[in-house]
Parts: C-alpha cells; sequence; structure tokens
C-alpha cells in the first residue's frame, strides 16, 4: 500500500453489517443487476470488490469465468477468498493498488468490473485508471459499473448532503483523502466505450450501467 493511501482493513468485517445498516440492499440490487448479462465472458478484471459478495455470485453463474481481483486491503481480499472458496481454481488475487498494478494476464480481459470503486478515486487518477486499462481489453469488452451520483431531481441537495457525510465518515473511518464523485463518462467515452444499458436506484442516488468497446477493434 502506498503511503497515504486509505486504509479499509479495519471496516472489511463490519462493512457488510455498515452497507446495510445505511442502505439496505439497494447496493447489493446494483450490483447484481446486470449480472444475467454477464454470462458469456471468460476472463475478467475484478476491481476493488471489498469482501467478495459480487465475485462468488459471478463465479457461481458463469462457471466459464476466470477472474482477477485486485485490493489494496488484504482484509477484504481474504474475505473474498473464503467466500469464493469453491471457485478457487478460477480464481487470482492481487493485493496492490489498481492505480499502479500492471495487467498480466496471458489474455486480454472481456469483463471490467468496478463497484462502488470509482468514488475512491479522483478525477485524475480514474482518467489514468481507464487510460491504462483500456488497451488490455478485448474487442467488445463490457465495463459494469456500479455506483453513486448526485441526481439532477427534486433529491438533488438531500443526495449530496448524504454522499458528502459518506466521504467523511471514510475518511475518518479509512483515511480516504477524495471528497467529491468523479467523471467516469467523459474517460470511458474518450477511451472508445459506449454506455450500452443503465439502471438508476433510490431516486437517482445509486446507478448500475453497462459500458462496451467497439466489438470489431480494441479503442485505443
Amino acid at each position: 500500500m502506498t503511503a497515504g493511501a486509505p486504509n479499509f482493513d479495519r471496516i472489511a468485517r463490519p462493512y457488510r453489517a455498515l452497507e446495510y445498516f445505511t442502505l439496505g440492499y439497494s447496493l447489493e440490487r446494483a450490483r447484481l443487476h446486470f449480472l444475467p448479462r454477464l454470462l458469456t465472458a471468460r476472463n475478467a478484471l475484478v476491481l476493488g470488490d471489498g469482501d467478495g459478495r459480487f465475485l462468488a455470485q459471478l463465479l457461481s453463474a458463469n462457471p466459464g469465468l476466470h477472474a482477477t481481483a485486485v485490493d489494496t486491503s488484504a482484509a477484504m481480499l481474504h474475505l473474498l477468498r473464503k467466500r469464493c472458496a469453491p471457485y478457487a481454481d478460477r480464481l487470482q488475487t492481487q493485493h496492490t493498488d489498481a492505480l499502479t498494478w500492471m495487467p498480466t494476464a496471458p489474455q486480454p480481459y472481456d469483463l471490467v468490473v468496478t463497484h462502488f470503486f470509482l468514488d475512491c478515486l479522483t478525477q485524475p487518477q480514474l482518467n489514468s485508471l481507464v487510460e491504462r486499462i483500456t488497451p488490455e481489453l478485448a474487442p467488445g469488452a463490457i465495463w459494469v459499473i456500479s455506483d453513486f451520483q448526485v441526481p439532477a431531481n427534486a433529491l438533488r441537495i438531500p443526495a449530496r448532503l448524504f454522499i458528502d457525510c459518506l466521504y467523511l465518515a471514510f475518511r475518518i473511518l479509512t483515511g480516504l483523502r477524495t471528497s467529491r464523485l468523479p467523471v467516469h463518462e467523459a474517460p470511458l467515452t474518450q477511451s472508445g466505450f459506449t454506455c450500452i444499458a443503465r439502471q438508476t436506484y433510490l431516486g437517482g442516488l445509486l446507478i448500475a450501467e453497462l459500458w462496451q468497446t467497439d466489438p470489431l477493434q480494441n479503442p485505443s
């Protein structure tokens, strides 16, 4: 872990309970919304999946999938490996920072998963991440995202206050320095992705999206 990086180890075990206490099953529904559309993927890159609840369900539903899970938290990876133990022969874990990790898979990834991970990044970090990962992807690769957003409706002000409170809580608990949501649409579009499906929850506070590269050629 790099100096000054947030430490999610201390919230690894209570994370699930904290999530359900705060927003019930809404985050879980956002993560799983597009699961039925990921069953043809064969090589997945999963960034910051936390305790592995989504990845375990993905590996169970897609028996042909191999996955690489990258996380800075050793405690989160430990929980992820336990939850994904029945599929250990199809799972590789990397205890490192996704911002500096270099992909080493012999085959291009056809699926990228970032559930409630991009909101931990600054805008320059997100831009750099998309730029580094894109060349490692197969034509037609899918990037599935679930995250928070400030909706452009009557809930805009309470949603912004809620997100500000979440950032403050994570700063206290983990040392996370990020304090505002980055915009993922621009770097993804600039790297050749197109949003092909979108779902919102809680009046637009939560989003689930599918982005896809050009099936005919790798984006540059």
